[in-house]
């Protein structure tokens, strides 16, 4: 690698420290008072959805410009409210609006480009920028030590969910340094030291496998199901959901277009992809029966460009110097580099399976649970999802679909088979 590790970190916007995560916390809040509007809102969000007025108080928005916008960490503050925004806006009512008023398409779409990112609620939205500390204490690592910013249900599920995969970030970052020196020890044929870093990984992989495994304990399936779930759908393959054509994005003055994105998603977390890079797992355009996804992209790839460009930029970067496999394929059945290496794979086979766990819990068998009378009546992703099992009481799991518009469970089969097979064919 010709340059040094932290050089290349930097140049991707990875900190050193927490990986994918900002370098500090994110800002909590714009302390412009003229951003006021956005954040009276955002701050009163559970309330506004919960009285189905949250159209109203949009709708009487004035078109605020970004110009008093400076620091990337307004710019990113901004697109978590706006995000949130858009989102309560289109699936805060009894139907699904199709229309985005201008209040929210002119500067949103504006913010997205300068990060970016398309003007939708992304995984950097919910999760990556969209934290603090609930204490003294420090540690990313534990979910317990933190709050979200900015929540569409106020509920201690929504927040522990998010949490969660926060502490699964930083937990992951001090992977990413181990696998830059990996590719820097195959480089050096330094076999002993591919294998010791090899183990550390599956370790660290392995921990966050153990963090993941927390959910369940304060976030009850029911709740994310129907209560959280609804808001992170997205407007591509929703036509079930209410939004066939997707969202109309008015930039006002008779001008606009509509728009169609994924929702918010865990395929969106830079880490997860990084992983995959590393130890050269290769997936097929998973999710393609649903997406119609192209077919030399595939619905995982597709989610870079729902990552802050530069983290999609680094996966780039790891894609071409990536060397381990190949590396690990010249050397014997019973060597310690492939023991090491298989032992990576399993780790990562087995993230994929406790999601998967994961999925069955908090949407196939949450599907079945009635909903609170708040959520009777509405059209969105809980009420679609439940509807197949009251018009076919044989439909299998294939028929549910995620927030993205896939195909549930055989996208996620897909992706962890294709991860376990990743050790398989090494030792054939």
């Amino acid at each position: 690698m010709p340059h040094s590790q932290e050089s290349i970190l930097i140049r991707y916007a990875v900190s050193v420290k927490h990986g994918f995560l900002p370098g500090s916390a994110p800002l909590q809040k714009l302390e412009d008072p003229y951003y006021e509007p956005w954040e009276q809102i955002a701050s009163n969000l559970p309330k506004y959805i919960q009285t189905e007025s949250i159209k109203q108080v949009v709708d009487s928005l004035p078109i605020l410009s970004t110009s008093n916008l400076h620091s990337e960490e307004e710019w990113r503050r901004a697109y978590v409210v706006l995000a949130y925004l858009t989102h309560a806006y289109i699936w805060g009512g009894e139907q699904p609006k199709e229309k985005l008023p201008p209040c929210i398409s002119s500067p949103f779409l504006e913010v997205s480009a300068h990060l970016e990112l398309p003007p939708c609620a992304t995984y950097a939205a919910v999760c990556l920028w969209n934290y603090s500390f609930n204490s003294t204490a420090t540690d990313l690592a534990e979910p317990d030590n933190l709050t979200v910013n900015t929540s569409f249900t106020g509920t201690k599920d929504e927040e522990w969910f998010f949490m969660v995969s926060i502490s699964i970030e930083e937990i992951g970052a001090k992977l990413i340094p181990l696998m830059l020196n990996t590719f820097d020890a195959v480089d050096s044929n330094d076999s002993q030291r591919v294998s010791s870093l090899l183990s550390k990984v599956a370790d660290g992989i392995n921990d966050v496998t153990h963090v993941l495994g927390r959910m369940i304990e304060k976030c009850a399936p029911a709740v994310f199901f129907h209560q959280v779930r609804p808001f992170l759908a997205g407007s591509k393959n929703m036509a079930a959901a209410g939004l066939p054509n997707g969202v109309f994005y008015d930039r006002g003055d008779g001008f606009g277009e509509w728009h169609q994105y994924f929702g918010g998603s865990n395929a969106q977390s830079s880490l997860i992809q990084a992983f995959d890079i590393f130890l050269g797992v290769e997936h097929s355009a998973t999710g393609d029966s649903a997406s119609q996804a192209s077919a030399k992209t595939g619905y995982l790839h597709s989610m870079r460009y729902y990552m802050p460009g530069p983290h999609h930029r680094f996966l780039d970067f790891l894609t071409k110097i990536s060397n381990l496999r190949p590396y690990v394929m010249a050397h014997s059945p019973n060597s310690a580099v492939r023991t090491a290496y298989n032992a990576a794979v399993e780790a990562l086979t087995s993230l994929r399976d406790k999601h998967m766990q994961l999925v069955a819990r908090y949407i196939l068998l949450a599907a079945k649970v009635q909903p609170g009378n708040s959520t009777n009546g509405r059209v969105n992703l809980a009420t679609a999802t439940t509807k197949i099992k009251e018009n076919d009481a044989s439909a299998d799991n294939a028929q549910y679909h995620g927030t993205g518009g896939t195909k549930l469970m055989p996208f996620l089969k897909q992706t962890r088979d294709a991860t376990r097979a990743a050790a398989g064919v090494v030792d054939q």
